[in-house]
């Protein structure tokens, strides 16, 4: 998941990324309200955690005019000012939840993975996706109950999918999610996750994974009570040559049909 911290104070800034990088949260810091704002506009963040005090505007403030803008993403107050007034004008100008500064770390990431799924529409940490579960506390994947091992950067994949299942997600989108605009490889590598999980998924249950291809666009994940994901029959591809691929049947590799052909008769039958 993917944090915007507006804090200025480079101590609590260090202090409030050790806290959370480590339960998989990419950090985007601004030192100003303006900066902030800027990122907000330009960026798809998971949750913004802004501090009342910043050098430019009160953060209050900068949260209306996150929402004044459709800015959309949930936001954590983090302050070391315990004041109940504060904190309602922070709940009515539009914030989600508010911490005071000494904050406990355990705490402070279950508060933000909380409001993360709650904006998303889930209730609890585990996201049901067909025969898919993920769990986002213990950060596991299992298909029919059984354990679907992954790598860190394959979760995270799968994470975002659930989390916004039903959404094209682009492959900036996927690239922003992993790596936070820091020393991003090109964008084949969103691919090459993609085909590994894939391969793993078919391995563990024998059947397609139901990550869709939305040709042009990128990948979906969507419900399904049979399978991972529905319209399993109707695939998308990301190319001709997938589409290519696609039309060839065993009969044609028997008769050693060319692709061309094998587009030909699929589109002709």
């Amino acid at each position: 998941m993917r944090a915007l911290l507006a804090e200025d104070d480079p101590v609590s800034a260090r202090l409030i990324r050790a806290s959370i990088e480590p339960s998989n949260f990419l950090v985007e810091t601004a030192t100003s309200a303006e900066d902030a704002l800027d990122l907000a506009k330009v960026y798809d963040f998971d949750i913004a955690i802004i501090d009342l005090k910043l050098p430019d505007s009160d953060g209050n403030e900068l949260v209306r005019r996150m929402r004044a803008a459709g800015i959309t993403v949930p936001v954590l107050i983090c302050t070391a000012h315990d004041d109940k007034q504060e904190m309602v004008r922070a709940l009515i100008c539009g914030a989600d939840d508010y911490i005071t500064k000494p904050f406990d770390k355990n705490e402070l990431t279950a508060r933000l993975q909380a409001i993360v799924r709650r904006s998303k529409g889930h209730a609890e940490s585990v996201i049901r996706t067909g025969r898919m579960t993920i769990d986002l506390s213990a950060r596991t994947v299992h298909i029919d109950g059984k354990l679907l091992p992954v790598s860190p950067k394959e979760y995270s994949i799968l994470e975002l999918l659930s989390l916004r299942k039903g959404r094209t997600l682009t492959k900036d989108m996927f690239l922003d999610h992993l790596y936070g605009g820091m020393d991003e490889p090109e964008q084949k590598i969103v691919d090459v996750f993609i085909c590994k999980l894939r391969k793993k998924i078919i391995k563990l249950t024998g059947d397609e994974s139901g990550i869709q291809t939305v040709w042009g666009h990128g990948y979906m994940l969507k419900d399904s009570e049979h399978g991972l994901n529905e319209d399993a029959a109707e695939p998308y591809f990301t190319s001709p040559e997938d589409e290519l691929e696609a039309a060839r049947t065993p009969e044609m590799e028997r008769h050693n049909l060319s692709e061309l052909d094998a587009l030909l008769i699929k589109l002709l039958g």
